[in-house]
């Protein structure tokens, strides 16, 4: 069956109404072919349409539906992209899929680069496969924001990194997609000796140049596996290189807030913790336009907690029973604090927090999001932990209780003894399962997608 061939149509949809029958071929909306899910979302926006249908024995018809403006048309397709996804063609020398470890489920090990996932997920790509017909699709039909790993416009370094003599190509899409008012997101996976240091500072020179279509800049650490044999050798960042780039980063970034009203870059939370630094306060991060990159993440976590803690009453928080956090070892400190901040508003919260050594993918590896099941368990077991042991939401995949080393939160309960809940990036939840204060489904939800950072609005 054609991947652009009806799976199923919602029986309240417009579609439904219209006729639209399971097995048809959607090829035309309004005479545009429809070859993928930008096609169908772009071309179905208008309130009258005509579609046509090829049926499985080759007849075509055509139909056609009044709906609001923008109201979905209820068709499900084989494949939510409407079209197989496609993947990485690059070889990059940082590439986190090639440091996996052997044995785990295919999906690990799949890399996607594909324009269509970074408009409708926000992943981000290099822009090394889009083809000519694609990129002009983008400018016309207008496809933005597009989020887009740069990490160098030196394009013959670029190359070197994403190895893949084509990735030079990819500044000069994005000086076209700048050229045709595209907003672009972009993300800088930062290797020590390779792309920082004067490498850097022209590539931020020349993103800036594309401002404002180029509307943010993370600069985030390489992650470093122990399963890097045969791999490009990469060095991690340490304490005193982390503070070098964090100064580097922030001085461009004030120049710029002061040329054109906007910072422009930061360095992800990351850096801020391998440096031992604090981290900047809230209005520094402006809109958050980084956040799925780590970038005042903890920051904002850290104000919404303290804002959570103000509207808890005293009375509220005494009916904790005693509980454990695990996390990444970089997060841990910062994790304490909020406990010691609602233990200082009432002194009978019991809790501890446990740093979680990655034995897994090695011990140079500290983010939370990475923590697997089975070290949760090696480390955990025999341990006080209380009553409840709260994890953050992102060490499970998406949707599931499935850490990435396959084993289950059920794992991890019967192997402990006690209940886990996955608590999402947000710190009114936080405080909610810190108090032992039930998730409803809609927060739970929540906690499995991590994809919702809620922000308070005074």
């Amino acid at each position: 069956m054609s991947m652009t061939a009806v799976k199923a149509v919602d029986p309240r949809s417009p579609a439904h109404r219209a006729g639209v029958r399971v097995g048809e071929t959607l090829t035309h909306i309004n005479g545009n072919p429809v070859v993928d899910v930008l096609d169908y979302k772009f071309y179905s926006y208008d309130p009258r349409l005509v579609l046509t249908l090829r049926s499985p024995e080759g007849t075509s018809r055509t139909l056609r539906i009044r709906k609001g403006e923008g109201e979905d048309l209820g068709l499900e397709f084989e494949t939510y992209l409407m079209d197989r996804a496609r993947s990485c063609a690059n070889r990059c020398i940082f590439c986190f899929v090639d440091q996996m470890p052997p044995g785990m489920r295919p999906s690990l090990y799949f890399k996607d680069d594909d324009a269509r996932l970074s408009f409708l997920l926000g992943n981000y790509l290099t822009l090394t496969n889009l083809s000519p017909r694609e990129v002009q699709r983008i400018i016309d039909l207008r496809i933005s924001p597009i989020n887009v790993s740069v990490h160098t416009t030196d394009r013959a370094l670029r190359s070197e990194m994403l190895n893949n003599p084509r990735a030079g190509e990819g500044i000069d899409i994005m000086e076209r997609f700048a050229a045709h008012g595209i907003t672009m997101n972009c993300q800088i996976v930062s290797c020590p000796g390779i792309n920082d240091g004067p490498a850097l500072d022209r590539t931020l020179t020349d993103l800036a140049a594309m401002f404002p279509a180029v509307n943010s800049i993370s600069v985030v650490p390489v992650g470093v596996t122990k399963y890097r044999d045969g791999l490009y050798p990469l060095n991690t960042y340490t304490r005193k290189t982390a503070a070098t780039l964090i100064g580097q980063v922030e001085s461009f970034a004030a120049r710029h807030l002061e040329a054109k009203g906007t910072r422009l870059v930061w360095c992800s939370d990351e850096f801020y913790l391998l440096a031992g630094r604090d981290l900047p306060p809230e209005d520094y991060f402006e809109d958050f336009t980084q956040l799925d990159n780590g970038v005042g993440m903890l920051t904002l976590l850290s104000r919404e907690f303290a804002r959570a803690l103000e509207l808890m009453e005293p009375e509220e928080l005494a009916g904790s029973t005693p509980f454990s956090i695990a996390t990444g070892l970089s997060a841990a400190p910062f994790l304490e604090k909020l406990v010691a901040m609602a233990r200082e508003k009432c002194g009978t919260i019991e809790g501890r927090v446990f740093p979680i050594v990655n034995r897994f993918f090695g011990e140079t590896i500290t983010v939370a999001g990475l923590v697997t099941g089975g070290d949760l368990i090696q480390q955990l077991r025999g341990k006080d932990l209380g009553q409840r042991l709260l994890i953050p939401a992102n060490m499970l995949r998406a949707g599931e209780n499935i850490f990435l080393d396959d084993v289950t939160t059920d794992d991890v309960e019967r192997e402990l003894g006690l209940p886990v809940i996955p608590v999402p990036q947000d710190g009114y939840q936080l405080l909610d399962a810190i108090c032992g204060i039930e998730l409803t489904p809609e927060t739970q939800r929540l906690a499995w997608e991590n994809e919702e950072f809620y922000r308070y609005n005074p």
